[in-house]
């Protein structure tokens, strides 16, 4: 099921309108699993890190011993193609993918030259400023290297967000401030995770159990570029019952405040505020 409205589908070589199949039945990534993905956004005119994210979709590829076939400039050209159809002021989610499509003699590995390839643009609107998010702690852990492919973003992680997701959903939360394999905090169900103490943002520090996303490091420069002092470091869920202040990092929303954390509660404060400006400010501007 579609989430927004107004699909467009490049597949084959050429733009479709509407949400065209692209993989059959017996594809490998349709029955095993090897799809991978990225997000980014057009919003307002401007599709900022466009390009990273067109790269990021080609090393998941790889990770998943899978060949991209498109490079990531062509990719931009592509997407900036099939944009024009779109009003300028529409709010769309650019989702390039691969996957598999055949399997080596075991069936289970993928051939890595067979590789599928679309682009989906979807009008999703941008949540409104006011919108924030409450979290709670789920008894699901991010996995390492050596259980999943966490240096790709790959269709295949997504079942273990949705339990994430599922297990605090039930208790009256929207999202899950979600551990590593440590017991330390690594990111939500949904996105990167900050918090702020005293004026000063901190952020778990990648550890190659979840992917350090590019509007992240986005939001990590222009934080130090403005002034604020910004910490990678290990964090504990102890850590978030003391912070002022927490906000998601995402490419959906860019910035979703949290107002709350189990029995903590947070204002949505000056830091977080200053986070969003300073990201439209830089993307309204390149």
């Amino acid at each position: 099921m579609a989430t927004g409205s107004n699909i467009r589908t490049y597949f084959g070589g050429t733009w479709h309108e509407g949400d065209v199949p692209v993989m059959r039945a017996a594809d490998h990534g349709a029955w095993l699993g090897s799809g991978v993905f990225d997000g980014a956004r057009f919003v307002q005119g401007v599709a900022p890190d466009l390009l990273a994210h067109c790269a990021r979709v080609n090393r998941s590829a790889e990770a998943l011993m899978l060949t991209p076939t498109v490079g990531a400039q062509e990719m931009v050209a592509m997407v900036m193609e099939g944009l024009e159809a779109y009003p300028k002021d529409a709010a769309v989610y650019i989702r390039p993918m691969y996957w598999g499509i055949d399997g080596d003699q075991t069936a289970i590995v993928p051939q890595s030259g067979k590789t599928g390839f679309a682009i989906c643009l979807e009008q999703i609107p941008m949540a409104p400023e006011s919108a924030a998010a409450s979290l709670g702690r789920t008894r699901f852990r991010r996995p390492v290297l050596e259980d999943a492919v966490v240096n790709a973003k790959a269709g295949c992680l997504y079942p273990n967000n949705a339990r994430m997701l599922a297990d605090v959903r039930q208790r009256g939360f929207q999202n899950a401030l979600v551990a590593d394999a440590m017991g330390n905090v690594a990111e939500t169900a949904t996105a990167n995770v900050f918090m702020v103490r005293d004026g000063v943002a901190f952020t778990p520090i990648p550890n190659g159990t979840f992917l350090a996303g590019i509007t992240r490091a986005r939001h990590i420069a222009n934080m130090r570029a403005d002034g604020i002092e910004v910490v990678e470091t290990v964090l504990t869920f102890a850590d978030f019952d003391d912070a002022d202040e927490v906000f998601m990092s995402g490419n959906m929303n860019k910035v979703t405040p949290v107002n709350g954390f189990e029995d903590k509660s947070y204002q949505v404060g000056p830091v977080t505020r200053r986070v969003r400006e300073l990201y439209w400010d830089w993307a309204l501007s390149t």
